[in-house]
């Protein structure tokens, strides 16, 4: 099996934030993994509490502010710089995001799934109830078994393989765009790979913790179109 560079992106919410971050410190393993995390411009209190943590916990921390200007979402910079060092270590590249909470086995068997000729794994999301919730909602009914899919893959928790990094150069990613999980779920499939979600692998999600407003989509869908067109919010 490859190493592996996990990697999360933070924008406030450090309550969820620390609860993902303590689970990745106690499921990686030190010589096969790194743990770099992207602060996207969050808040002096949370950039602060992230800097405390990275010294208790011995991860890395990169503030996003020390290097662009850009406003936050910068995932497009964040894969970009993760690829970059996925590459160069000869890693897979996993990408758990701040309301996900991972199991102490996630990174293993995300890694045993990979073959050759696969782009995509995930884990599969659920609530605090172990119900399969957004954004696969679509595999509610399916058994407990790791399946092959070209529905969308989404970045909860995901290995994107070496292969994959190798055939796809992120700087070609437009930059127009906010959020890039469809874009390149589909881009992995069009080059010839298989995305392979496990169910087999049951992830806590609270989706959209950092950005409480996106959950309008439920609750207020009206409101929430409304919020996405006129500020130009939320571009995948």
């Amino acid at each position: 099996m490859k190493k592996l560079l996990v990697i999360t992106p933070v924008k406030n919410s450090i309550e969820l934030t620390e609860k993902t971050i303590r689970a990745v410190m106690s499921s990686i393993d030190e010589q096969q993994m790194k743990y770099v995390v992207f602060d996207d411009f969050s808040d002096c209190e949370t950039a602060q509490k992230l800097d405390a943590l990275a010294c208790e916990l011995s991860f890395e921390v990169v503030h996003l502010s020390n290097f662009i200007e850009s406003p936050s979402p910068n995932y497009r910079y964040i894969l970009q710089k993760a690829q970059e060092r996925a590459l160069e270590a000869d890693a897979h590249l996993v990408i758990v995001e701040s309301d996900v909470v991972v199991n102490r086995d996630t990174f293993v068997k995300l890694n045993k799934t990979v073959k050759e000729g696969v782009g995509l794994v995930a884990s599969v999301t659920v609530d605090e109830k172990g119900e399969v919730n957004f954004p696969y909602l679509f595999a509610k009914k399916w058994k407990e078994e790791d399946k092959s899919t070209k529905k969308r893959i989404s970045f909860c928790c995901t290995l994107l393989t070496n292969e994959f990094l190798k055939l796809y150069d992120f700087s070609c990613l437009d930059s127009t765009k906010d959020w890039y999980d469809v874009f390149i779920s589909h881009k992995s499939v069009e080059l010839g790979l298989r995305n392979i979600l496990m169910m087999s692998d049951k992830v806590l999600h609270r989706p959209h913790s950092s950005r409480p407003w996106k959950l309008l989509k439920y609750t207020n869908p009206v409101k929430y179109y409304w919020i996405k067109y006129t500020k130009g919010f939320d571009k995948i």
